[in-house]
């Protein structure tokens, strides 16, 4: 059975090098805020083009303590992407704001910046965009629709460590982007871990603050903060790390091109090639009408795949009160989608068996 991930193996290049810096952090005695942590920062910020980056405890907190810092009042809406993961909408629901879901572009399956500005009222005050799969959304559209009506850009990054849009990384094209650091990413930690990136001083500095209880003086409290910090062992494992990914994201690329060329299963839509070198590739998602059949013949052929995401966030139990919402794209999409192996530790005989193992379905 070919994995859809194996971790053990995504890491083991870096396993001696994590083991040492893991040890260095045991051995000082400092675990919370210390100068791993300040390095990461360091070298993730200047990665991405950003003045600053923060370390948080994961992903979705770092979509919160954005919103938090921006001090929206309550019943404020947030433009957000109709096919996403749950984790983009919950900080929005946390700080009773109204998340407003937009449908995707249909080649993207991005959200469709033709379709924003019809959603936005006096209310809104942010447009989050998502980079899912690993692909940058149309950033140029998004910023200029914001800057006309004075609001703020904030992406959601989880997916697309590494990625470019019109020749900037990820990270320093929004006025915040939040990223995630959860094993699986392109940029995998060893546990949960996020990051912020912005060029804003003065948000920066207030973030700074609301990770740590609202502090950054010990006992001296400026806000009503929270505890999310990114610890000193998985700054050290993430630095550790950093350089590599470029590689490794060429690699997924090497395979994504190979897929886009190789696989000819009809009636299987494949993920957009335009801007293959630009996108993170962190998922290899197509599209099949028959999607229960084409995943039981790749379990039987031996390839294991997974699907992202098997429900959308509007019909989730969670969000009962979005449940009359009309999304047929959105719903279409998430009763289609699967997501083939792809990760730079694939074989080129793996990547060549995949390819055969789909474009055998229905034979």
């Amino acid at each position: 059975m070919i994995p859809f991930l194996d971790l053990n193996q995504i890491n083991k290049p870096h396993l001696e090098a994590i083991e040492e810096v893991s040890l260095r952090v045991l051995r000082s005695g400092w675990y919370i805020l210390g100068r791993e942590l300040q390095g990461f920062e360091s070298a993730f910020a200047e990665y991405c083009g950003a003045r600053y980056c923060i370390g948080v405890a994961n992903g979705l907190d770092a979509i919160g303590l954005i919103l938090r810092a921006y001090d929206f009042p309550d019943g404020t809406e947030i433009i957000v992407p109709g096919n996403t993961y749950i984790a983009s909408l919950l900080p929005v629901s946390y700080l009773n704001f109204v998340p407003v879901l937009v449908e995707p572009d249909p080649y993207t399956m991005l959200i469709d910046p033709k379709k924003i500005e019809q959603l936005i009222t006096s209310k809104t005050r942010a447009i989050l965009s998502v980079d899912l799969y690993g692909r940058s959304c149309e950033m140029e559209a998004i910023n200029e629709i914001a800057r006309r009506y004075n609001l703020k850009v904030i992406t959601d990054a989880a997916q697309a460590h590494g990625a470019v849009y019109n020749g900037q990384k990820v990270g320093s094209i929004a006025d915040a982007t939040a990223f995630s650091f959860y094993p699986t990413k392109n940029l995998g930690a060893l546990g949960d871990a996020g990051a912020i990136t912005t060029s804003d001083e003065a948000l920066a500095e207030k973030i700074m603050y609301l990770r740590n209880y609202g502090s950054k003086e010990r006992y001296k409290n400026e806000y009503l903060g929270v505890n999310s910090r990114l610890d000193e062992i998985q700054a050290a494992i993430l630095t550790v790390k950093l350089p590599f990914l470029d590689s490794e994201n060429t690699r997924r690329k090497e395979i994504a091109r190979r897929y886009l060329r190789e696989i000819e299963l009809e009636n299987l839509i494949l993920p957009p090639g335009d801007r293959i070198d630009d996108d993170a590739w962190h998922l290899f998602v197509v599209r099949h009408p028959d999607r229960t059949a084409l995943i039981q013949h790749l379990e039987t052929s031996g390839v294991q795949t997974n699907v992202h995401y098997p429900l959308p966030v509007h019909k989730q139990k969670a969000y009962a009160d979005l449940h009359d919402l009309s999304l047929p794209l959105t719903e279409r999409i998430h009763e289609q989608v699967i997501s083939l192996p792809l990760n730079p530790v694939l074989s080129d005989e793996e990547v060549s068996y995949i390819i055969g193992a789909v474009n055998q379905f229905g034979k």
